[in-house]
């Protein structure tokens, strides 16, 4: 069974590089880990990958030894606790706004004691069933270890019960989602708003209270110095869209200058 990078990072007192994507690219997932960073978000909240795909993706990762930070499109128990059975390293849920939705959250992905994981075994996170021909309980104990739980904070509702959900055993980490966050913002009345910059120091303050790991998605080089700088745990930058965005205008460009130097 594989040891988390991103939690070996966080535990050291370093933070963790983050990559994320949300196309079907093995490609992706073996340069990112050559380039040393510690795990990859993989977006299917917003993007839209049948289950074998998840699987085939989810085996490049162990292949080439580097985190899955997946985001799930759901919160059926069953199949949060298979994408880790299926090999993922943790899971990023969007839109929690309340404590009791991140505590039923532990209860579905962490094992006993914590949680009320169900238990199986034979599926990439144990090498099928190969790392514990004889008993279940090393992968108990690994997957309380080794595997977390992050939950991004999107909305005023779930800003203002943050240093609730902060609080709750079992629960790793909170990602604050500043762009979902920050259309919500703009529909409170202008005295109970709030920039997206003071909620994200706000969550930064509560999670080094409460010893959790935080982050926010940046949009700029800039952000992502600002929130190093807070003491995210959790930088994210390397978007797989954004990269192809930018390389075929650069490449386009280039071919521009070819074919107007005659």
């Amino acid at each position: 069974m594989r040891n988390s990078k991103i939690l070996a990072k966080t535990r050291a007192g370093q933070p963790a590089r983050i990559a994320m994507m949300g196309y079907f690219l093995p490609n992706f997932i073996a340069h990112a880990a050559s380039l040393g960073y510690d795990g990859i978000w993989l977006d299917l909240e917003h993007r839209a990958f049948d289950r074998r795909e998840v699987q085939a993706l989810l085996a490049y990762f162990h292949l080439y030894d580097i985190d899955c930070l997946l985001r799930p499109p759901t919160r059926e128990k069953g199949e949060l606790y298979r994408y880790l059975e299926d090999g993922a390293t943790g899971l990023i849920v969007p839109h929690v706004s309340d404590a009791q939705s991140a505590r039923e959250l532990v209860q579905k992905v962490k094992f006993p004691p914590v949680g009320d994981r169900g238990l199986e075994g034979r599926g990439l996170e144990t090498n099928f069933g190969l790392d514990i021909p004889q008993t279940r309980d090393p992968l108990v104990a690994h997957a309380l270890r080794e595997t977390f739980l992050i939950v991004q904070i999107e909305t005023p509702q779930g800003l203002a019960a943050a240093t609730e959900i902060a609080a709750i055993p079992g629960l790793d980490g909170l990602y604050v989602g500043p762009q979902d966050l920050r259309i919500r913002l703009l529909n409170l009345p202008e005295g109970e708003r709030v920039s997206v910059d003071e909620a994200i120091r706000q969550v930064a303050a509560i999670c080094k209270q409460h010893g959790k790991l935080w982050g926010s998605l940046a949009s700029t080089l800039d952000e992502v110095r600002e929130h190093y700088a807070l003491g995210s745990q959790l930088l994210v930058w390397g978007i797989d869209a954004r990269m192809i965005e930018r390389g075929l205008a650069q490449s386009s460009g280039e071919l521009g200058q070819v074919m107007s130097s005659k």
